[in-house]
């Protein structure tokens, strides 16, 4: 998996001989070619999607050095061709490439078509019945089949003139041997039906194709593209038109009118839906303004109704659990653990060491005290555990919750209002991660008369996914709120927790306190931030604590980009912490070096990745978690990562959904708790220096945070109290709904 060095590409011209691995989901593949010019067969690999034996391949590319296998050809643009010839005609059918043909029913074709066996496939099917065991059905249905290899050829060397070959399976899967008529109709479907294909891609296939640059389908297809990319972005829902129209007009260098005209068409065709605000009109996507919509009415429809709890009961139950844990509640956790008994919806928020956790043992022991069934959940697997190792009961991810399926790059729910979730009480933590999209999923599995109580702190960051739902909630005063701020006598004891409020509220977080668990290293020139890291994880930490707290510590960094950003430190801290060894395999995948002893990240949901757990099987590997690679096995093309108590099993073409996690963005970070935490402060981009990102970054540490930097960034950043806006409707749905204002 070595990179090419940068040199002109090599031609080649061979007969596949043996088709040794191929990935059916990528095309990867390896393969084996015959070629006079060379003694011993050719060793090939690369993206050769619906590859077969005795096919002929012209082929450019480049020789590699393959650790484990030594020389290969690695190809990166091939055509090929039908075999020429009886004998390669004979080894092309018997490969089982035509379906109906194995390597018997091959040589018998063979035997009596000779060199026009092909033709006859092709243009007269129904000659073939004359063979012993092939019927006339059988016969009809070889011919489709071959027929279909040329349609898929055709496609496949369509497309390979724009996209590699992962692509071009995901687009022959998609639409089989129409696939060239159907983007020549229309190249933006592209961008709306296959995943990895944007509208920049897809624009660049059509204008190739002679699409005009004022073409009505171009200007729909990019204000889509817009909306999107927004939402993805800066977790918009919507975009006010007067801002949206201009933006499309520019990116396309196109008239504002024909802009206005095709945003009309998208409005009647019911894919975009205007909402009045004032004298604006916003443009939605109509998935996320029908998912506000639900949001709003169900929550409204909950309130409405959650069964009552006997009141009585309830303080009797206070009593018990008081007596048996020793406690004694603080007045705004009683209140908070009330208002939930009480409400169809309520939300739960407040900093580290309010006392969150406290509230949400109670609320389950009352709750299975009365025999409702509980469900606890959050947006990520690390926080999911987190909740669960904190209240000693079982949790999941909303998506697991849900029961998740993934497929085509989209994501379906099997819990939903045809499917409902049995629980009635469902306490949902880190709230501020959960975006409109998954938070109306999860409404829509919701029996009515259930209770949903949300918890989370509506100071860190906002979701990555559009939408700001934890804040538009809480700011709707629609929604039964208790925000916990008393900070208890332990937490007290902490600067982390006393510096975080502290950020909270626009002060300045005590750095000069040396004994404690918050620390400060200034380093004015931002390019010594980087080095400093590298050693205190190295050497420093080490060597003040012992060699076990290496394991215990995450940098979390607000950019990917410059000095102290992830994609920096992840080189700088794998080369010392995990340096290239003769005793560790290693692959490369575009650009990473994957090495034996890696600290990696997934980094999106994937719940069909399998593992082991001992003797127990399971699938599943969600966005967030961390592991160690184990092994690197070039026989079995296959990444192993283990994630504590787990073994995944990675494909090498899986590599692209890893990342090295030294050091990980904050965004990143959300929803998981580190031991030690290490922070760099620079001048990151404007759009990065927040309050509340400062906040989100230092409130991830457990036991110890250590900021390296300097001191007027710290301040930059606490003083910066100016959130992202985001174009959100919730609210203003919420107080519709819930106001008693009728039907929107």
């Amino acid at each position: 998996m070595d990179r090419i060095a940068e040199k002109e590409p090599e031609r080649i011209e061979d007969i596949v001989d043996e088709v040794v691995y191929h990935n059916e989901e990528n095309g990867y593949t390896v393969l084996v070619l015959e070629n006079e010019r060379f003694p011993e067969p050719i060793t090939a690999v690369g993206e050769l999607p619906f590859i077969a034996e005795g096919e002929q391949i012209k082929a450019l590319g480049n020789w590699t050095v393959h650790p484990t296998y030594g020389r290969q050809f690695r190809i990166e643009y091939y055509e090929k061709e039908l075999p020429a010839g009886k004998d390669a005609m004979r080894r092309y059918l018997s490969s089982r490439a035509v379906k109906g043909i194995g390597p018997a029913t091959a040589e018998k074709i063979v035997d009596m078509f000779g060199e026009e066996t092909f033709e006859v496939i092709e243009k007269n099917p129904e000659f073939l019945a004359q063979i012993n065991g092939i019927s006339a059905k059988k016969a009809k249905e070889i011919g489709e089949s071959f027929r279909a290899q040329f349609g898929m050829r055709s496609v496949m060397m369509f497309t390979s003139q724009f996209f590699g070959g992962a692509l071009s399976v995901k687009i022959y899967k998609k639409w089989g041997c129409a696939a060239e008529a159907v983007i020549r109709k229309n190249p933006y479907i592209l961008c709306e039906e296959i995943e990895g294909i944007g509208f920049e891609k897809a624009d660049k296939v059509a204008l190739e194709l002679g699409v005009a640059e004022n073409d009505p389908a171009r200007i729909e297809s990019a204000i889509i593209y817009v909306l999107s990319y927004h939402a993805a972005q800066n977790g918009h829902s919507f975009i006010p038109k007067d801002k949206l129209l201009p933006t499309v007009a520019q990116l396309l260098q196109v008239d504002e009118e024909a802009c206005e005209l095709a945003a009309d068409r998208l409005l009647v065709s019911g894919k975009l839906v205007a909402v009045p605000s004032g004298k604006r009109q916003c443009l939605y996507i109509a998935a996320y303004y029908e998912a506000e919509k639900y949001i709003a009415r169900k929550m409204e429809l909950l309130e409405k109704t959650a069964l009552s709890l006997p009141v009585d009961d309830v303080a009797k139950e206070f009593a018990i659990i008081e007596r048996e844990s020793g406690l004694s509640y603080a007045a705004k956790q009683k209140k908070a653990i009330m208002c939930a008994l009480r409400s169809g919806v309520m939300i739960l928020t407040g900093g580290p060491g309010t006392g969150k956790t406290t509230v949400i043992r109670a609320l389950i022991r009352i709750f299975e005290q009365f025999d409702f069934k509980v469900a606890l959940a959050a947006p990520t697997g690390r926080a999911a555990k987190r909740m669960s190792e904190a209240t000693g009961a079982p949790a999941k991810t909303v998506h697991r919750l849900l029961e998740a399926e993934f497929g085509g790059g989209n994501t379906r729910f099997s819990r939903d209002e045809d499917n409902l979730l049995e629980e009635e009480v469902f306490i949902i933590d880190e709230t501020s991660m959960v975006d409109t999209l998954l938070m109306a999923a999860l409404l829509k599995a919701i029996k009515p008369g259930s209770r949903l109580i949300l918890i989370g702190d509506a100071d860190q960051l906002p979701s990555v996914g559009a939408g700001n739902v934890l804040a538009d909630c809480i700011e709707s005063q629609m929604i039964t709120t208790v925000q916990l701020k008393e900070i208890f006598r332990q937490a007290k004891e902490s600067r982390i927790v006393t510096n975080a409020h502290a950020i909270n509220k626009g002060e300045l977080p005590t750095l000069s306190d040396k004994d404690n668990d918050f620390f400060f290293v200034k380093r004015e020139n931002e390019e010594d931030i980087a080095p400093t890291i590298v050693s205190l994880w190295h050497t420093r930490l080490p060597a003040s604590y012992g060699k076990a707290i290496a394991g215990q510590i995450q940098v979390i960094t607000p950019s990917r980009k410059g000095s102290a950003g992830t994609e920096n430190l992840n080189l700088r801290l794998q080369a010392v912490l995990n340096p290239p060894s003769p005793n560790k395999a290693q692959m490369q995948h575009r650009g990473r070096t994957f090495r034996e002893g890696d600290k990696v990240m997934q980094i999106k949901n994937n719940y069909d990745i399998p593992w082991t757990k001992g003797k127990t099987e399971g699938t599943g590997v969600f966005n967030g978690d961390i592991g160690y690679v184990e092994r690197v096995s070039f026989h079995e093309e296959q990444i192993l990562v283990r994630y504590e108590d787990r073994v995944a099993t990675y494909e090498f073409s899986m590599a692209e959904e890893l990342e090295h996690a030294y050091a990980i963005t904050v965004h990143k970070s959300q929803g998981s708790e580190y031991p030690v935490v290490i922070l760099p402060v620079y001048s990151y981009a404007p759009r990065l220096l927040t309050r509340e990102l400062f906040y989100t970054a230092v409130t991830r540490a457990q036991k110890m945070v250590i900021l390296v930097g300097s001191e007027q960034t710290v301040q930059k950043m606490v003083e910066n109290s100016r959130r992202p806006m985001r174009y959100t409707g919730l609210k203003a749905a919420l107080c519709h709904y819930m106001g008693g204002e009728g039907e929107q």
